[in-house]
């Protein structure tokens, strides 16, 4: 029986390195290695050959979980029995993983920015997302009507692959058409079909939700009611997924063109000055065992920085003071520590009082829950359905897809295999006709009540229907009764469905 092994030389140079930015042990480093591989690699993994590494003993590898170790061995390889030389040697299942999941160790630091923190949050993500506990959320059925003349059923199969490319979703019509009820009819029964691991993230742009207290308790809703109470997001625009200078310099940069697509006062200079405040916001906060700045740090930096350079208040200040008094943001100093991860809260977010920066707050959220997404491992699939994590849903969208949000079009765009699904409310098909980004697209499913002034290009580009359908769509979807929808049709032979929604009071009164 073999009482050590040796690893391959570049896995010892991985876990070495890793041992300095982690302060952990190599031989626990090396148990993470294994555990990777044998969850990413399973019984596939290739056999290792290089032996000119460090030397690591069975006693220090093993603890007192030998019996455990062997048996999940045992069970990815659906073996009963494993020899010795099988187990743990230079021949061994064991040390072929190690090797493999040094790494694959090695690119997740590459990919949390070389930064030993964020390796150990991405391993967690890891833990997290790859149990049992995601598997619930397979299989998202919606009844969401019946068609008009035969009223026969129809089922929304949200997350099926085999039929649909993504997740994403559009409700449009005029106020008071039902637009809004079926909306919530919708996500209270993804709440409920998910056994609630399904989240979303609402922003409340007119505030007639946040009162709708049978819906907050049916699917478990968090509000958020802004500028009302003194209440704010428990939530920091500036956490990283790591803090070195490259990501710090990315983040700031971002952060600038963000403020400038939303305010078309901020000019060149003004970015130039948010971005130095942002990264010397970084700095100044650097050895605090929370390396993230606020707003306050931010403003009091920018501030400092003009009165230096005797130059007025402009409208960079003015946001920032802005952002900071109305303490929309968790900040320093605050009782409570701010989330770490927003894809596993339910929130409703109300900014319909706020006078201004409702457009800000709700892309400062969207970056956040981006840079989120772009850490976390693929949702799983099971028998053809993709696990959703969270939809983040726009109400009033129309104030929003004018204006070049990056965040929201990369979650558009690669939310898919995250789990991570857009759900977008406004007035018209018109909303999505914007030349930088095409919304059409990448709509999978898109629903459209009675609207006015639409036109037949819309229709056309958002039902994928012929031009001379959406001509007569044109007409039709302005004359259409409340709760009357037109939507895409399910029956590959017909062009559009036209049926009647179902609302959230009618199901749940």
């Amino acid at each position: 029986m073999a009482d050590r092994l040796y690893t391959s030389s570049e896995a010892d140079e991985v876990l070495s390195a890793l041992r300095f930015e982690t302060k952990l042990e190599k031989a626990t480093l090396a148990r993470i290695a294994f555990a990777l591989s044998l969850v990413k690699a399973g019984s596939g993994v290739a056999q290792s050959t290089g032996f000119n590494g460090g030397e690591l003993k069975r006693p220090t590898f093993f603890g007192e979980d030998e019996v455990f170790i062997r048996t999940l061995i045992a069970h990815v390889y659906e073996r009963r029995e494993l020899s010795e030389d099988e187990l743990f040697s230079n021949r061994s299942i064991i040390k072929s993983h190690i090797d493999h999941g040094a790494g694959l160790l090695a690119a997740m630091f590459q990919e949390a920015g070389r930064s030993g923190e964020g390796l150990i949050s991405r391993l967690a993500d890891e833990v997290e997302f790859a149990g049992r506990r995601e598997q619930l959320g397979a299989g998202l059925d919606i009844f969401i009507g019946r068609t008009l003349l035969q009223r026969q059923e129809l089922i929304l199969e949200l997350n099926n692959t085999a039929k649909h490319a993504n997740s994403h979703l559009a409700i449009m019509g005029k106020p008071g058409v039902g637009k809004t009820q079926f909306l919530l009819k919708v996500l209270a029964d993804i709440r409920i079909q998910s056994s609630f691991q399904t989240h979303f993230i609402y922003f409340d742009y007119k505030g007639d939700v946040v009162d709708n207290q049978r819906f907050l308790e049916l699917a478990r809703v968090k509000p958020f009611r802004l500028l009302q109470g003194g209440q704010s997001l428990p939530i920091n625009p500036f956490i990283l997924p790591a803090y070195d200078e490259q990501t710090i310099n990315v983040s700031a940069r971002e952060k600038a063109e963000s403020f400038a697509s939303i305010s078309s006062k901020l000019g060149v200079v003004q970015k130039g000055a948010l971005t130095e405040a942002i990264r010397a916001a970084y700095t100044k906060r650097a050895a605090n065992p929370m390396p993230f700045p606020d707003f306050p740090d931010v403003l009091e930096i920018a501030a400092a920085a003009y009165e230096e350079n005797g130059k007025k208040d402009d409208s960079l200040i003015e946001v920032l003071r802005d952002l900071s008094d109305f303490e929309l943001f968790w900040r320093h100093g605050s009782e409570t520590p701010p989330i770490e991860r927003l894809s596993n809260r339910t929130m409703l977010i109300d900014v319909h009082a706020m006078p201004v920066l409702k457009e800000l707050v709700a892309y400062l959220v969207i970056e956040r829950l981006y840079k989120e997404m772009a850490t976390l491992p693929d949702s799983p699939v099971m028998d053809g359905r993709r696990t959703i994590r969270t939809i983040l849903v726009i109400d009033e969208a129309h104030n929003y897809l004018s204006q070049r949000n990056i965040f929201l079009e990369r979650i558009i765009r690669e939310g898919r295999s995250k789990g991570v699904v857009v759900f977008f409310a406004s007035q018209s098909p018109n909303d999505y006709q914007q030349k930088f980004f095409n919304f059409h697209e990448l709509l999978e499913f898109a629903y459209i009540f009675q609207c006015d002034g639409v036109a037949a290009s819309s229709v056309q580009d958002i039902l994928g229907c012929s031009a001379k359908t959406s001509k007569e769509l044109q007409t039709e979807i302005a004359r259409l009764e409340p709760w009357q929808v037109v939507a895409r049709s399910q029956n590959k032979t017909e062009e559009f469905v036209k049926f009647e929604a179902e609302a959230f009071y009618k199901s749940y009164s």
